[in-house]
């Protein structure tokens, strides 16, 4: 399969069920919209060492938020539903709670609903204070800066982890510039993160290891340093690989943001893109490149 020319792998990525949320995190001002969302994304790449796994998905005009300010929205995955609660948390509590003039709201609707604010309000030793507001129950937390608005409860969705595309190139920077294509293609879509630093995996993984100690380690078929020392997937002419892994609420979404990707990233150097999978053995989801590109393929 190709498109414009760049050989299209046929094959499919394998992705999980996960649970996921959306966050919508306000200021007064964008620097501290900025700075609350980079800090409670920051160590949130893989559930393999994270614990979560979270992403930036947008910003958000005075117009699009609750109480009019400056906004973002963030999506956060687990892969246990149970395990979301405890690890927002922790990011909220301590991450967007402790950036100064922040507030934190419910930006899911969904039957499923976790009490984050429920469980951080008593942070307030006593002094929170509950309101409600069109059906929806807000507490104002006492703190040093003034107070910390948190909406009680957020909701949850079963949502898709680990879509990826992987890249292979003839050289880092081709590698590079196809993977920034890919990414900011992928982040006009709606209801999807990437969540590895700048959307781009530079050290991707396989789940097996020489030593015992270890669940993961260096996808070494995707090495292009060590081509002739063990099997590899990589023609000669691979000087660099680069993968990109897509956290979504829906499977559409998920689909659309490989799709969109997979197009920005066909530039000249890239030898070919293909996908990440287990065969099929181990994810809940298959996207299969072929469908998704479905009309998209050069004749």
């Amino acid at each position: 399969m190709r498109y414009q020319g760049i050989e299209i792998e046929d094959t499919f990525a394998e992705a999980f069920t996960m649970y996921g949320t959306r966050v919508i995190v306000t200021a007064d001002n964008e620097k501290w919209v900025d700075t609350a969302a980079r800090e409670a994304t920051g160590f949130a790449t893989s559930i393999i060492e994270c614990g979560i796994e979270a992403g930036i998905e947008k910003k958000l005009s005075p117009a699009e938020t609750l109480d009019g300010r400056p906004g973002v929205s963030l999506l956060f995955f687990t892969m246990k539903e149970k395990s979301l609660l405890k690890e927002m948390r922790k990011r909220i509590g301590q991450t967007i709670m402790t950036a100064a003039t922040t507030a934190c709201f419910n930006g899911l609707d969904s039957e499923k609903m976790i009490k984050v604010g429920g469980n951080i309000r008593y942070f307030g030793d006593g002094f929170q204070i509950s309101k409600l507001y069109d059906e929806r129950r807000f507490w104002r937390i006492p703190i040093m800066g003034g107070e910390f608005l948190i909406e009680e409860s957020f909701g949850v969705q079963k949502g898709i982890g680990g879509g990826n595309i992987i890249i292979t190139a003839e050289d880092s920077k081709t590698a590079l510039n196809a993977a920034e294509n890919a990414v900011e293609a992928m982040r006009k879509i709606e209801g999807v993160v990437m969540p590895f630093p700048g959307g781009i995996v530079s050290s991707g993984s396989k789940v097996q290891s020489k030593y015992s100690f270890l669940n993961a380690a260096t996808n070494t078929k995707y090495c292009p340093t060590i081509k002739a020392q063990t099997e590899s997937n990589l023609v000669e002419n691979v000087g660099s690989v680069l993968e990109i892994v897509i956290d979504g609420l829906s499977v559409e979404a998920t689909a659309e943001a490989m799709r969109v990707g997979i197009k920005a990233a066909a530039v000249d150097g890239v030898v070919k893109i293909t996908a990440g999978n287990y065969g099929g053995d181990l994810g809940t989801e298959n996207f299969y490149l072929k469908e998704i590109l479905r009309g998209d393929l050069d004749d």
